[in-house]
């Protein structure tokens, strides 16, 4: 029996290995290369993985250990003093969303003849989006700080917190009975503040000790999130809250970050076997009314969600490139939604259609989304004459009341660096004009009587209005490669005879910059390096120089934090 399970599972990761090669090659995330290694290993194809076979049960025994370890990670990040530092956008479209997209995921669902229950798991599932690939596809296109990245972020943070609590009611709400619902509700309030008390007055003691050997915390951390989930488990609540709860009674802990570096690649071996066993309940045969409903379910996420985002957004003000970025960032499935049917499943409300759907939705919308997200600015030039409708407007004169003055200088992007420029530049008599596209940095620059106008640099149709026939220099600190190209050729057709300098994350997009003609390319980490290497040669070995060159530049730091809360 060992050795064939040791066989079976090793087939199994040798697949999926295979499968996430091949993911990477046609830049899909590797969930999707799991799901595709699940379906082969299970009865469809090969049937490695079916009920009647022990390598099943050791398999669904790992999956939970992967689920159980997904949402300790999770519960980790789910500090809630850090929702304020993603604004009332984050949470309003976050909430906003969830809520609209369930609604609408569950009438649609009562509409195609599912029952109450049924339906109410689907549109918990429908309502999130997955970090896991967003944050992965984002940070490949080094697009994790720009804006619409840091709202996207906050987005999926705010859905994080919402799936966190739908998995701890759902297995209460669906019992139906009001006195079962009242004890369930109470066990996890109680369980829950029993756990906080006990971590605060009595482990939280120990945690500096624990953190002076790597092995040591790891191993105690790993203890705290399987003792709580299996206690929880004990008492009638799923492991899955247990070990989310663990991780949230860590989340304000300075070793946060360490802890879930540690755990993170025993993490990752399980989340692979999750994902294969989700793709291994892919249990023919597939009818054609499956077939349709995973559509009509596919179509409210890839083209629904990012519409419902959008509209929000744009109740914000925000301009149609950064709402459109931000929707189409986040029309896929969760993890969490898997983690939700597979809750379903394993509890007798959903029966095995029901779990086909969900993967075969779980593939088609990562799929799909991977592309969109990975080609979201060719896709947004296409159709952005149709998108005017979420081109936020705001009524603050002072977004708008400057487009017909002359200026020496324009600044292209406040954040990142753009801040550190504006303070030299306003040092000096040039007349200066900012140009950011966050009406809360517009707001904030109008606020110490900056000169600034909200809008896209990247939109010629914007650039027409602004009077750049008279600038002297332009200084982009956008490093999306084609947004400077744009401001180069509209440049160039205008007749401007400005100096351009941009910005690049990388030096090969760097030398593309170039070959297109622009005078300059920044490269922040390439500078950072040349000015380190200054103060090396400058410093050498004397600790007291570099010591006043970090009071000065906390100083620095600090002015900057009080006066903008964008950097």
């Amino acid at each position: 029996m060992v050795e064939s399970v040791l066989i079976s599972i090793s087939l199994i990761i040798g697949i999926a290995a295979l499968f996430a090669i091949l993911a990477r090659l046609i830049k899909q995330p590797p969930i999707i290369a799991y799901l595709i290694a699940g379906i082969l290993v299970g009865p469809l194809f090969f049937n490695i993985v079916n009920p009647n076979t022990e390598s099943s049960l050791f398999l669904q025994v790992f999956a939970r250990m992967g689920i159980a370890l997904l949402l300790f990670i999770v519960g980790l990040s789910l500090d809630f003093r850090v929702l304020k530092e993603f604004g009332k956008v984050a949470t309003l479209a976050g909430i906003g969303e969830v809520v609209t997209t369930s609604t609408f995921g569950f009438l649609i669902s009562l509409f195609l003849g599912f029952k109450f229950i049924p339906a109410l798991y689907l549109a918990a599932a429908l309502s999130f989006s997955s970090t896991v690939v967003v944050v992965k596809l984002l940070s490949d296109k080094k697009e994790m700080n720009t804006l619409h990245g840091r709202i996207a972020l906050g987005i999926l943070i705010v859905e994080d917190f919402i799936a966190a609590i739908v998995l701890m009611l759902l297995p209460v709400l669906q019992t139906g009975n009001i006195s079962l619902i009242s004890i369930g509700i109470s066990k996890i309030i109680l369980l829950g503040v029993f756990v906080f008390l006990v971590y605060n007055l009595l482990i939280s003691k120990f945690v500096y000790f624990l953190a002076r050997n790597q092995e040591t915390l790891f191993l105690s951390g790993l203890a705290w999130a399987l003792i709580l989930a299996s206690l929880f488990n004990y008492l009638g609540l799923s492991l899955e809250i247990g070990a989310l709860i663990a991780g949230m009674s860590l989340a304000s802990t300075k070793y946060t970050l360490e802890l879930s570096g540690k755990i993170k690649p025993l993490r990752d071996f399980f989340v692979v076997l999750l994902f294969v066993f989700f793709g291994s309940q892919l249990i023919g045969p597939i009818s054609k009314e499956i077939i349709k409903y995973a559509i009509i379910y596919s179509a409210l996420i890839l083209v629904g969600k990012p519409l419902i985002v959008m509209s929000f957004m744009r109740m914000f003000g925000y301009k149609k490139r950064t709402t459109f970025l931000t929707g189409a960032s986040l029309a896929q499935l969760s993890e969490f939604s898997l983690i939700i049917i597979l809750l379903g499943f394993t509890l007798g409300f959903l029966n095995q259609e029901l779990m086909n759907l969900a993967v075969l939705v779980s593939l088609i919308t990562i799929g799909i989304s991977s592309y969109s997200i990975h080609y979201s600015s060719l896709i947004f030039n296409k159709i952005s004459h149709l998108l005017n409708i979420f081109d936020g407007k705001t009524s603050e004169e002072s977004l708008t009341k400057r487009e017909h003055e002359v200026y020496d200088i324009v600044l292209l992007g406040y954040h990142r660096i753009g801040y550190k420029i504006l303070d030299l530049l306003n040092k000096s008599k040039a007349k200066v004009l900012v140009i950011d596209y966050n009406p809360k940095v517009i707001l904030s620059l109008a606020k110490s009587d900056v000169n600034c106008i909200y809008g896209d640099a990247s939109d010629k149709e914007f650039l027409n209005e602004i009077n750049l026939g008279r600038v002297k220099l332009i200084i982009s600190t956008i490093p999306n490669e084609d947004a400077n190209i744009i401001i180069k050729r509209y440049l160039e057709e205008s007749g401007s005879k400005a100096t351009l300098v941009a910005t690049a994350e990388q030096p090969r997009q760097a030398l593309d910059l170039y070959s297109e003609g622009i005078d300059y390319v920044i490269i922040p980490h390439h500078l950072g390096g040349d000015y380190l290497a200054g103060m090396i040669n400058s410093f050498w070995l004397d600790k007291e120089k570099y010591i006043k060159a970090g009071k000065n530049h906390k100083k620095y730091l600090l002015k900057a934090k009080n006066n903008s809360s964008f950097m």
